[in-house]
């Protein structure tokens, strides 16, 4: 199959958050997906294949599948309007979180993703300072468990107990948030029972902070940086009960995976 590395919500290599996209001819197993997304070891390997006017879009990080990936449907977005259909400017993907489209507008590509509104929760402010290292303003929980913290130094600082964090019995990973400086909002992710201690950049993620964000600034449209090693910045808008997340992509790698099986 064709292999792609892909810096999404990116303007530049290096930065943003790499994935791997495969573009299968036929399908293949769960467990032949798998063993690949561990041997890429990247934080999410996407595999797309066509049927009919859509294409069947799956993505699993080095240990598991997972049901929504904002970075790897934008890298997989790239590749089909670069690499597949060329010039392609309306795609949309069959997902574990149902039908999501994006719309190539230039270099930009806005994905229509489903929205996440983060619950609040009581939780031992204890437990939560001795994982990420400081106290919680405010704590929620969707899928993943959900940080408020007061200033984008404090999120920037965190240095997190990651051996605690797996034991968290909240959420599938940590989003940290807190009210920006030069943006609307910042945050940083952290997936270590995924085999992802930290997410450089994660669209996922957003389907929480945008109307979670939205409604504290009372703003429709905002724009929102990860503050991860690698960083990305994300332009993000309120739609009703989806939300709208864009941004920019650059190729790193191209090639081919070979599989013989006995």
């Amino acid at each position: 199959m064709k292999y792609y590395v892909v810096d999404a919500f990116a303007d530049e290599v290096f930065k943003g958050n790499p994935a791997g996209v495969c573009v299968l001819d036929e399908p293949i197993g769960d467990n032949v997906m798998q063993k690949i997304a561990a041997e890429n070891n990247l934080s999410e390997t996407a595999f797309v294949i066509k049927n009919g006017d859509n294409y069947d879009l799956r993505w699993f990080t080095p240990k598991s599948e997972i049901d929504l990936c904002g970075h790897a449907t934008l890298g997989t977005s790239y590749v089909i309007s670069n690499y597949v259909d060329v010039g392609i400017e309306n795609m949309g993907f069959n997902t574990a979180s149902g039908v999501l489209k994006v719309k190539r507008n230039g270099d930009l590509y806005e994905m229509d993703l489903p929205l996440r509104e983060p619950k609040k929760i009581k939780l031992s402010h204890e437990i939560i300072s001795e994982t990420i290292g400081i106290k919680p303003v405010e704590t929620y929980l969707s899928r993943d468990l959900f940080i408020v913290l007061e200033t984008e130094e404090q999120v920037k600082k965190l240095t997190p107990n990651f051996s605690k964090m797996v034991k968290l019995d909240k959420g599938l990973g940590v989003i940290v948030t807190a009210k920006g400086t030069d943006v609307d909002f910042v945050s940083r992710c952290f997936y270590p029972k995924l085999g992802v201690n930290e997410d450089p950049v994660t669209g996922s993620a957003h389907s929480n902070l945008v109307p979670f964000w939205s409604r504290i600034l009372n703003k429709r449209v905002m724009v929102a940086k990860q503050l991860s090693e690698r960083g990305g910045i994300l332009y993000c808008k309120m739609a009703g009960d989806r939300v709208k997340i864009s941004g920019r992509a650059v190729p790193y790698m191209i090639g081919d995976i070979n599989i013989i099986q006995n």
